[in-house]
């Protein structure tokens, strides 16, 4: 099942506050007709209890209006006209007005859905949508990615409704499924990040999108143990990250070097000082030292791979190089000297 992001409120919730409405509207009318019930007769010209207003009050209102109680005195013909009918007119209003927004809001989900179809292409899926997953949806609007081009696949129902309160597209179900990754048009996505919570399940995440994509899709996934990193890679992973190894180097950095800890840190949390960024090499740079740019350049990414400044294939810029460098990624307001 396809869940996409609210826009407005829920049909249930709709249904509920008409309900408690039209529920008000009676118990409104039952009060007004018990407070005049000396204006009404019966058939048998008996006088009304309050079950005989309540019964009064739903025939009327639902016009059904089977004629056994009647109004006879002036001032009760006068509230029939000036409130009972109003009221009649408006139960109505509330009872179809639900029935046409329920079907709409279904028509217009139909629409969406459809349109989503149309157009997705070129996204990137998560697959689960826990701390790691929630994480990398993070880093991916902070580089820019369109909230649009996200598709959250989660077996999870609170991890679904925080995807979709996020804005975000979220697929009902397993990510191991085919079915599942089908719905999420995993043969024209852009990448696919696994964030199972477990590795046995990230392999077969793998495997199954490799077998979906012949491969043509990148896959970034997460383990927890370094000993399965080789299994994903086999998988069909072409990037694998250790959480586990790299929490354990953290670990030890904060203690031989407390401080290295503090950059990474930095690096990491989006609007705190420094964050790691990448951009195509312009044309006026090419030719020239790393070094030698205004902007903290710390890598080179030629051809697919990774190249350090140090080697000397990274001294000088090529035509078609990403760089890797540090940005400042302060607030306006606290970058700017006073």
């Amino acid at each position: 099942m396809i869940h996409f992001p609210a826009q407005r409120r829920g049909p249930l919730s709709a249904l509920s506050l008409r309900l408690a409405a039209a529920l008000g509207l009676v118990l409104l009318t039952v009060l007004v007709v018990y407070l005049d019930r000396d204006g009404y007769r019966d058939v048998d010209e008996n006088g009304l209890t309050l079950l005989d207003c309540a019964y009064y009050a739903v025939v009327t209102l639902s016009t059904t209006g089977y004629g056994d109680i009647t109004p006879f005195a002036q001032s009760a013909r006068l509230v029939n006209v000036l409130f009972i009918t109003p009221a009649r007119v408006l139960f109505l209003i509330i009872l179809v007005g639900t029935t046409l927004e329920v079907l709409t809001e279904q028509y217009r989900t139909g629409r969406r859905l459809s349109r989503w179809r149309r157009t997705v292409k070129d996204h990137v899926i998560i697959c689960g949508y826990g701390t790691k997953g929630r994480s990398a949806v993070s880093a991916l609007l902070e580089n820019g990615l369109d909230r649009s081009r996200i598709v959250v696949v989660e077996r999870s129902g609170a991890a679904l409704r925080q995807a979709t309160s996020a804005g975000l597209v979220a697929i009902e179900g397993s990510a191991t499924r085919s079915a599942v990754l089908e719905q999420a048009h995993v043969r024209t996505a852009k990448s696919v990040i696994i964030a199972t919570d477990s590795d046995d399940a990230s392999v077969l995440v793998a495997l199954t999108v490799r077998q979906l994509t012949a491969g043509q899709v990148r896959i970034i996934a997460a383990v927890r143990e370094a000993e399965n990193a080789p299994l994903l890679k086999q998988s069909g992973a072409h990037h694998v990250i250790v959480s586990s190894a790299t929490a354990g180097r953290l670990l030890g950095l904060s203690t031989s070097a407390p401080p290295l800890i503090d950059v990474v840190e930095d690096l990491l949390t989006p609007g705190q000082g420094m964050a790691l960024a990448m951009r195509s090499a312009e044309r006026d740079e090419v030719g020239r030292s790393p070094r030698e740019l205004q902007a903290l350049v710390i890598a080179l990414v030629r051809r697919g791979k990774v190249v350090a400044l140090n080697d000397r294939a990274g001294a000088v810029i090529e035509t078609g190089d990403m760089l890797v460098h540090v940005r400042d990624d302060r607030p306006p307001s606290t970058t700017t000297a006073p």
